[in-house]
């Protein structure tokens, strides 16, 4: 599947050995991220990468760092900020080392800051880059990149006015004072003290324009690289996520195809992969057992392994994870998607579950039900409340044929209701015992809980939202003996869609349906 990327096109004769002085690696400086024809659809960086820089081999030998399948593909898809989530070792540190590396010597005036989880992995990262400049062209190590400071990973090019440090995410003064044009994050989820904390100092540091590279491998559902993950789509982050397989290392001995489950089936007609990689994926599996789906990431949910008992069943919800369709439309920057928009002579049912707003905390989200069949048609989540809230609901509600408005009214719910009843003057508000809005208390609680289990066992094709299922996987049994979101996650989506069927059962137990 992946053998073609692993061979770039030849890229001999693009530079000039006689050529290589200062005023040839600004000029590479300018056009790093171009991809010439010539060079058959990969960028100059690349192809400086292959001639210019030295690697340590699987095997132990120096060689041309050519970029693999991984390496490829982050190539085509990297925006100025980018955020990694990777199975184990496939080549994305060497890589944004690499790339850095780079800029850093053709772009005068620049520093570049690496922060690794441990001093030993920065030490690591720090030979790799200190390997770059050992195998440079004498007439560069000489001239122009001729460097003044090479020890507590730090290297400095004096002549070009350019740096290039390495830390670890135990020094809490790692940026502090400094201006950043590359930053690269590297096991982000395994990084020691606050996490969050830190990374916004780093933050603090960038300038204007500075490109950054956060990437790891999983480690839990929750923590600040977890966050980070979701939060990707409102925060601008570009996401790039590499299963296991496209490492082309990662394969075994090929096992008998008679022997093969239906899962495996059915992971080798989605990703077209082999017997050999079936072989490699048994063998991790008994070697890491339940860490399998972490260490060697398969999908983008169930790699962060959730920790205490899920309230929810996981082997429904893996299930129906590997078929949900994507969305058919998306609004307000991904806040809003929709898989089912309204048919007419349908009745439908939004249910919310109201935060007080702001960009922090939790969300406010609701749900859109079909209600007759229960099918999930559209999903809103957004750090909205008030005035602004009540009009996104009402009008949601309005667009899928004025459908039954359904708000929790504990806390921020109740002045959510009055602002959709009395400004907005939406008319069709569901009433339980004669109060407008849901009560959410401690005897319906877990039944509200137990029927949305229930459906997702009994119908998992109701469910159409990753998002949904992904805050159901981190749905636990909390140690003071309650339920809700592990720590550092969210369950604003569970918590619409339990009242999304607990009021759809109501609505029509009582005959309101029309």
């Amino acid at each position: 599947m992946t053998e073609s990327l692993d061979h770039p096109p030849s890229t001999a004769a693009l530079l000039e050995p006689a050529q290589l002085d200062r005023a040839e690696l600004e000029r590479f400086g300018k056009i790093l991220d171009s991809r010439p024809s010539r060079l058959g659809g990969i960028t100059v960086g690349m192809a400086l990468a292959a001639q210019l820089l030295l690697v340590r081999n699987r095997d132990g030998w120096t060689a041309p760092l050519r970029a693999n399948a991984v390496q490829r593909a982050f190539e085509r898809k990297r925006g100025p900020r980018n955020i990694v989530l990777k199975a184990r070792q496939m080549g994305l540190t060497t890589w944004a080392a690499a790339r850095f590396f780079l800029k850093t010597i053709t772009r005068p005036g620049t520093l570049t800051l690496e922060v690794a989880h441990t001093q030993q992995a920065a030490e690591e990262i720090f030979r790799i880059v200190h390997r770059f400049v050992d195998w440079l062209p004498e007439e560069l190590r000489r001239g122009p990149l001729k460097t003044s400071r090479s020890n507590v990973r730090q290297l400095v090019f004096p002549r070009i006015d350019s740096q290039y440090r390495v830390v670890s995410a135990g020094d809490r003064n790692a940026g502090r004072g400094l201006t950043v044009q590359n930053l690269h994050v590297s096991e982000l989820a395994r990084w020691p003290g606050d996490p969050a904390e830190t990374l916004a100092g780093l933050r603090a540091a960038l300038a204007p324009g500075a490109e950054t590279i956060l990437e790891s491998t999983p480690s839990g559902a929750g923590g600040c690289f977890y966050e980070e993950w979701q939060k990707a789509s409102e925060t601008g982050l570009v996401r790039h996520f590499f299963p296991w397989w496209m490492e082309r290392r990662y394969r075994a001995r090929p096992v008998d195809a008679a022997s093969r489950t239906a899962e495996e089936r059915q992971l080798m007609a989605r990703h077209g992969l082999d017997l050999r990689q079936i072989a490699f994926r048994r063998q991790i599996r008994a070697d890491f057992r339940g860490l399998a789906r972490q260490e060697y990431a398969e999908d983008e949910e169930s790699c962060f392994l959730a920790s205490g008992e899920s309230v929810f069943e996981l082997e429904a919800i893996e299930a129906r994870l590997a078929a949900v369709p994507p969305p058919v439309a998306s609004r307000r920057n991904g806040e809003l998607e929709i898989w089912l928009p309204p048919l007419a002579g349908k009745q439908y049912l939004v249910a919310v579950d109201p935060a007080g707003g702001g960009s922090e905390g939790d969300y406010s989200a609701a749900q859109v039900v079909e209600l007759a069949a229960g099918l999930q048609c559209a999903e809103f989540a957004g750090h909205v409340g008030g005035l602004e809230l009540a009009r996104v609901i009402t009008e949601l509600a309005a667009e899928y044929n004025r459908a039954w408005l359904v708000v929790e009214r504990n806390n921020h719910g109740s002045g959510v209701l009055a602002l959709a009843e009395s400004v907005v003057k939406y008319g069709r508000i569901f009433r339980q015992a004669g109060q407008p809005g849901w009560l959410t208390h401690s005897i319906s609680r877990p039944a509200m809980l137990s029927r949305l289990n229930a459906a997702l066992v009994e119908q998992p094709g109701c469910f159409r939202s990753r998002k949904l299922l992904a805050e159901c996987r981190t749905f636990v049994r909390l140690p003071d003996g309650r339920s809700g979101a592990q720590s550092g996650t969210h369950d604003d989506r569970v918590m619409a869609m339990a009242i999304a069927l607990a009021a759809r059962a109501e609505v029509l137990a009582s005959g309101r349906s029309s």
